[in-house]
This record gives C-alpha cells, structure tokens and sequence, in this order.
C-alpha cells in the first residue's frame, strides 16, 4: 500500500499543544479531518490544515491517487530546537524565556480493501 508523507518543520508553535490536534485526526478521512479542522480555534489547527492539503496534493499529483478514498495513516509531532531568551527581572536578574518549535509530519494512504 502507498502512502505518501507531508512535512513541516521548525513551527513556531509547542509540540504538546500541536499533538492534541495531531493525536484528533489521526485515522479519519482526509475530508473528515479537514472539516474538523476548519472550525477549530487553535492556531495549530491551520498548520495542520495547511500540512494535510499537502499531503494530499502530493498524493494526486504524483502518485495519482484518488483523494476521496485518503485516510491520515500517521500524523506525529517532534520536538524542534528551541530558542532561549532572556526576560529581564527586578535588581538585574533575568529570567529564561524558552519559545519551542515543532516538526509536524502526516502521511496519508488509500483505505486498506478487506
């Protein structure tokens, strides 16, 4: 079986608030899923929008598959690097600052014929 991944990485945003959604639509539909994403408030959730779109265009275009039988196989989130910054605090201290980043990765496949 065929399946095809889509990447993103070095998103500004954490890994645990982009697993919740990742871990959401982890084995529905393509179409299901992006339904399910478009009404949600998350700022992830258009990242992951953005990600599965891409998946599936690369599914059509080169390996010619047909979009309305497309399941999410996998969707995961890794930890990128991240950065560290300084805030400053009273009597010259600072206090650390720690902006995370992700990497997203979908792979999606044809509905396995039973």
């Amino acid at each position: 079986m065929t399946q095809v991944k889509s990447k993103a990485i070095s998103i500004r945003i954490g890994p645990r608030k982009l697993a919740l959604l990742a871990k959401l639509v982890r084995g529905k539909k393509t179409g299901d899923a992006l339904n399910l994403l478009r009404f949600m408030p998350q700022k992830g959730a258009r990242i992951l929008e953005k990600v599965i779109k891409s998946a599936i265009a690369n599914a059509k275009n080169n390996y010619k598959m047909a979009v309305d039988h497309l399941l999410i196989k996998q969707a995961f989130v890794t930890q990128g690097f991240t950065m560290k910054r300084m805030q400053p605090r009273a009597r010259g201290r600072g206090f650390p600052i720690k902006k995370r980043t992700s990497h997203l990765t979908v792979w999606v496949g044809a509905k396995e014929e039973v």
